[in-house]
């Protein structure tokens, strides 16, 4: 599969630094949300205190209108909590069913974040795709360590698929997505699911995924720093995921080190500017060297988080609007585990 908006990721020795790789007009948002965001692993290493400074009140905006919305509690894995989702419907009169389901694991490092903090680019993504969306609410870290995250992921997605039509859901168009931490939940999920005989899954949309419990790659040195997230932050988050004991090569917590045959379809996502970006890329290409599809959708002058960001840029706007015309893909042109056909983007 050819790559979307291929560039090259060099990073000349001699570089002028991180301004001069990253988009001018992204500057001004990486820069304001390095000032907001907690100082992980430095002044701040409790979990507790760095969700009470993301929770200080900052302006609101109405969020995009859906079909309807819907909280629910969801069976869990065995021996454990059920598991809180959101249920996102598209409006019936401009999408009438059956649709894409999509089941998505928001990032925060296993550690920050909830359905709340991606409650807008959830529903732009339903908008957009007419897809509907189950966001999932898994248990975080370092309360909950590995694998805890990853069977809620793995809980999810069952329920998904044996209520798809409920949903109003096309069972041939079943989807999994997430970002940074959540993009490693939805790829440990469907690693499950090949282990476990199903569900069957139609595509994997990951946008800037953490794949690597490694933290060993050209990506982490020369955009360490300087671009909103850095390898301080992250090297904190494994910690608190993966606690004293975890093991951090287990392919469930780090799939980029596991067997990536049969696998659904993929569409990639990464930014140019962000520690994660060599890990995203060589997902892509050793699906591809596994015998399935891929799409690489790459953003050299990106940084980490900047699909948040689409009322502002325009790159993520590309990319909101790309997403959504591959996972409405899937209703049209259904591909499950390694079939033939089908459209990874």
């Amino acid at each position: 599969m050819t790559d979307v908006n291929p560039g090259s990721h060099a990073d000349p020795a001699g570089s002028a630094g991180a301004a001069d790789r990253l988009d001018p007009a992204a500057r001004p948002y990486a820069d304001a949300l390095a000032a907001f965001f907690p100082d992980l692993g430095g002044s701040v290493t409790d979990a507790g205190e760095a969700r009470r400074i993301l929770a200080a009140p900052r302006a609101t905006v109405p969020p995009p209108a859906v079909g309807s919305v819907e909280d629910r509690d969801v069976p869990g894995p065995d021996g454990a909590p059920p598991v809180p989702v959101r249920v996102y419907y598209p409006d019936p009169e401009r999408w009438p069913g059956p649709r894409p389901t999509v089941v998505f694991c928001h990032g925060g490092g296993w550690v920050l974040c909830d359905l709340d903090s991606h409650d807008a680019t959830v529903r732009t993504l339903c908008r957009a795709s007419g897809a509907v969306f189950v966001s999932v609410d898994y248990r975080r870290a370092p309360e909950d360590r590995f694998p805890a995250a990853v069977h809620d992921a793995y809980a999810a997605l069952c329920w998904a698929a044996a209520h798809v039509t409920e949903l109003g859901g096309d069972p041939a168009a079943l989807v999994v997505a997430g970002d940074s931490a959540g993009g490693n939940l939805a790829a440990a999920s469907l690693l499950l699911a090949r282990e476990r005989g199903g569900p069957a899954v139609a595509l994997q949309v990951l946008v800037y995924p953490c794949l690597d419990a490694g933290q060993d790659t050209g990506s982490y040195r020369s955009n360490g720093e300087g671009y909103f997230l850095t390898a301080a932050h992250l090297r904190w988050f494994w910690e608190q995921y993966l606690g004293p004991d975890g093991d951090g090569g287990h392919p469930l917590a780090s799939p980029l080190a596991a067997d990536l045959r049969g696998l659904p379809p993929a569409h990639v996502v990464v930014a140019g500017c962000d520690p994660l970006r060599d890990e995203g890329e060589a997902y892509h290409h050793r699906l591809i060297g596994s015998g399935v599809p891929s799409v690489l959708d790459s953003h050299p002058g990106m940084f980490h988080g900047f699909l948040a960001l689409a009322g502002v840029l325009p790159q993520a706007r590309e990319v909101l609007a790309r997403l959504a015309e591959v996972i409405d893909s899937t209703h049209k042109n259904g591909k499950n585990f390694g079939d033939t056909g089908g459209d990874a983007g």
